[in-house]
């Protein structure tokens, strides 16, 4: 007999902004919990120090969590200069401090940027979540272990000088998935001959969703208070697929991907995922291939209807 599961079926993605000095995983428990939800998952874990756009998923919306956690991103930071930590944020301790330069401004920065923007190599930081050998590197890190790291390619696509302060910078950046912070501040302060690390950060955009799309745990917690129904604060899966075109099915066409079987449609052209949309509702992702004077539509993640 299969065991059963605990909570009820939600269904949809809550956008939450998450609060400063708890983990991802801290908040994707605490309102699982206010939801009474038998499954759910977060898109890529912020770390405590940081705030921001913490997409969740539920029930069916699990299906597209990697491609959610796949998607670009964008923060604002905060960079002090002059001191660098162990784990390139203020949570650390202190490893090495050198003087900034008197000269800190626009002119002085811009050339340290542009070194930076654009496709660029970043070694991650003894700090992240990556795994090696099946443990993060984190765990390591905290023991004295420190593990060889490849560089990898990431691309910056905007990183802007938002403010100078005595001996802090904002930024603006939005880049491809993977783009560690705490990393890109260390590697800007050493451009600069000072060092930096990160003492604030904030993603403004995750899966497509910014911060206008989010809600703030308390006004969940205070919902639940007055016995609120939290459910008309989900979005829909597809929500967070809008960059993949859409394609109507119907009859046969329909019933045949329903089953997982692919299916041919003349007269199309789509090439690539696309959002499949039948009797109404959104029924789930698939990947179109041409074939002829039309197109083959294999289904990769489908829904169950509610």
């Amino acid at each position: 007999m299969s065991r059963r599961r605990k909570g009820r079926d939600v269904n949809g993605i809550l956008v939450i902004d998450k609060p400063q000095g708890v983990t991802s995983n801290g908040i994707l428990q605490q309102v699982k919990r206010l939801y009474g939800a038998a499954k759910a998952g977060h898109t890529g874990a912020l770390d405590p120090l940081a705030t921001g756009v913490l997409p969740l998923c539920f029930g069916e919306a699990t299906k597209f969590s990697q491609l959610m956690l796949d998607s670009d991103k964008a923060y604002i930071t905060t960079a002090r200069l002059g001191i660098r930590t162990e784990t390139g944020d203020s949570e650390g301790a202190v490893v090495a401090e050198h003087a900034v330069p008197e000269q800190l401004d626009e002119a002085t920065l811009e050339p340290i940027l542009d070194r930076f923007r654009g496709d660029i190599q970043q070694v991650p930081s003894m700090y992240s979540a990556l795994k090696h050998k099946g443990r993060p590197l984190y765990e390591y890190a905290r023991e004295g272990i420190e593990v060889e790291r490849p560089a990898r390619p990431v691309t910056i696509y905007e990183l802007t000088l938002l403010a100078v302060r005595d001996n802090e910078i904002d930024l603006a950046v939005k880049c491809t998935k993977g783009t560690y912070i705490r990393s890109l501040v260390e590697d800007i302060g050493e451009a600069l001959g000072c060092g930096a690390h990160v003492i604030a950060l904030r993603r403004t955009l995750a899966a497509g969703f910014t911060l206008e799309d989010c809600h703030p745990v308390d006004q969940l917690e205070a919902m639940r208070a007055r016995d609120e129904s939290l459910d008309g604060l989900l979005v829909a899966p597809d929500a967070a697929l809008t960059m993949f075109p859409q394609l109507e099915l119907q009859g046969a066409s329909l019933v045949s991907l329903l089953n997982g079987q692919p299916v041919r449609i003349p007269g199309h052209s789509l090439v690539g995922p696309v959002r499949l949309y039948g009797e109404g509702r959104f029924v789930g992702l698939g990947e179109s291939f041409a074939e002829g004077e039309g197109v083959n539509i294999v289904p990769r993640r489908l829904v169950k209807s509610s």
